[in-house]
């Protein structure tokens, strides 16, 4: 069963980050101890995932609790698949959210995909077989892979506060786009998620106003 990295695993993999990239200091010294992002697995975790997008968290949180409590407290393909698109709208879906739920049910149903299983994949298998699902992009794949699965080396290169934390790792004027990114976090390898952790709790920390980015052209 995938577990999360321990917190003496995550100190490690950071103190080695900074080894091999110097950029990331003041990233690391911004940022305090933090828990890995873990959340639920499997059909209902990728589904939770979609539904949680491009909503507030407060509406997610609302949305998921009405989907669960419409499901009979039981997420899973079968269930979902038994539920009518109109209904599963109703519980607070987009007609493509739903579509969506249906579309990650039948995968699994029809053995496109094993949860149960998908920890025995390399990353790139893993995501490929994810991204092969109507309505599952790759930011999706890998935030699954990272948050789900606990797996240590994927880099959500799209993210946007992840392109902008590194532009201020950098000081540089202009975001890193996708491709550059990906480039850009080769060099982090093997602890590529727990980069993706630390940028993300240096950005919120800088957008929350706990830390101030010193001037330059990177703030």
């Amino acid at each position: 069963m995938p577990t999360p990295p321990s917190a003496e695993q995550i100190a490690a993999a950071r103190a080695a980050l900074i080894g091999l990239d110097p950029a990331l200091d003041r990233a690391h010294a911004q940022t305090p101890v933090f828990d890995w992002r873990w959340r639920t697995g499997g059909f209902e975790g990728l589904f939770h995932m979609i539904v949680d997008q491009q909503v507030s968290v407060a509406s997610a949180a609302a949305i998921w609790a009405r989907v669960e409590a419409g499901l009979g407290g039981e997420v899973t393909p079968e269930r979902v698949l038994a539920t009518p698109i109109e209904t599963l709208r109703s519980f607070g879906l987009s007609i493509q959210k739903a579509t969506y739920g249906h579309e990650i049910a039948r995968a699994q149903v029809e053995g496109r995909i094993d949860f149960d299983h998908l920890e025995r994949l390399s990353d790139e298998e893993a995501i490929a077989r994810l991204v092969a699902i109507k309505g599952v992009g790759k930011w999706t794949a890998e935030t699954f892979l990272m948050f789900c699965e606990g797996r240590q080396d994927v880099f959500p290169a799209g993210d946007i506060a992840l392109q902008e934390a590194i532009r201020w790792a950098d000081s540089s004027p202009t975001r890193p786009r996708e491709k550059e990114t990906y480039a850009r976090s080769a060099m982090w390898k093997p602890h590529r998620s727990v980069a993706a952790h630390l940028l993300w709790g240096w950005y919120g920390a800088v957008k929350r106003g706990e830390v101030v980015l010193e001037e330059g052209p990177g703030s």
